[in-house]
């Protein structure tokens, strides 16, 4: 067993990175444990986070981990496997490690439609953020795969960003007024099943539907569908969960175990990567002051015993 750590962050994405930074500067002893597979991975560039707007986000992650190492803040590359309650944590490596609070910050996995070419263009030109990737493609041909009531919503949005959007309907059966509206704004909607995505020269060239239609497009959106990443150390940890498996927390991060913080996708889908590191950094700060009054606690009760 290692020597016992004050906290142990579960995550080097942003929100892990961010909470690791401020606990290092607090002289806390803290463990990042990765297993390197961020949920933004396929993206080429971040956007939307201010002086980091378009950085790739493998080099922001890797910015962060060489400023973490400045504050003595240990990185492990290892997945952890197992938690015990204290809290020991137990690598798949072999390692195991104990802490005295934990935070997670295990992100989230989004969840692709059955469609040839959509795993492969993921974070390329099939996306799922407007604002994340909007501008990018502002002006050209845009798509919306229709999945539910509330893709409508985002066949409006993407409105903002293109004259050219079309609504596949896919998955969703639209009614009159939702109808009437999108061809009120210009956007045409497409019937009938997408069954794959045209890719020519590593781009998207074409959405093509199951009745053999061709719908030249830029990039496709779809509303993002998260779930929690399987095999959850909530779950094993005994925090409560919402129906998709993401962490209930308090205004602080805080689960509903005493000792076990969340944050990023862990606990908030919707956070994108500044959100995610400002949640993390906001955790931190509560997991700290938790520590302090643990110290002050712990001095107290020595002082009494002497």
């Amino acid at each position: 067993m290692d020597a016992r750590y004050d906290v142990a962050i579960v995550g080097g994405g942003a929100a892990g990175l961010s909470a690791a930074l401020v606990l290092g500067r607090a002289r806390r002893r803290v463990v990042v444990i990765d297993a390197g597979t961020p949920r933004n991975a396929p993206a080429e560039h971040m956007q939307g986070f201010l002086s980091r707007d378009g950085m790739p986000p493998a080099e922001l992650l890797a910015v962060g981990r060489g400023e973490l190492r400045g504050y003595s803040v240990e990185l492990v590359e290892d997945e952890v496997v197992a938690a015990d309650p204290g809290f020991t944590l137990r690598l798949a490596g072999g390692r195991a490690l104990a802490a005295r609070r934990l935070l997670l910050a295990t992100g989230a996995e989004d969840v692709l439609p059955d469609i040839p070419g959509a795993r492969e263009r993921w974070g390329k030109d099939f996306l799922h953020c407007p604002y994340c990737h909007g501008w990018e493609v502002r002006d050209r041909p845009i798509g919306v795969l229709g999945s539910d009531a509330a893709s409508v919503e985002y066949a409006h949005l993407l409105r903002q960003w293109s004259d050219d959007v079309v609504f596949f309907l896919h998955a969703h059966v639209a009614t009159a007024a939702e109808r009437s509206l999108l061809d009120a704004r210009g956007i045409k909607v497409v019937d009938g099943e997408v069954a794959r995505l045209r890719i020519v020269d590593d781009r998207l060239d074409a959405v093509e539907l199951a009745d053999g239609r061709a719908i030249p497009r830029a990039a496709l959106f779809m509303r993002p569908t998260l779930h929690a990443r399987p095999g959850s150390l909530l779950e094993a940890l005994g925090c409560e969960t919402d129906e998709s498996g993401f962490a209930r927390v308090d205004g602080n991060g805080q689960t509903t175990v005493p000792g076990v913080w969340a944050a990023g996708n862990a606990a908030n889908p919707r956070a994108q990567v500044i959100t995610a590191a400002g949640e993390g950094s906001a955790a931190a700060i509560a997991v700290n002051n938790d520590l302090v009054r643990e110290d002050v606690s712990d001095t107290l009760d020595r002082r009494e015993f002497t």
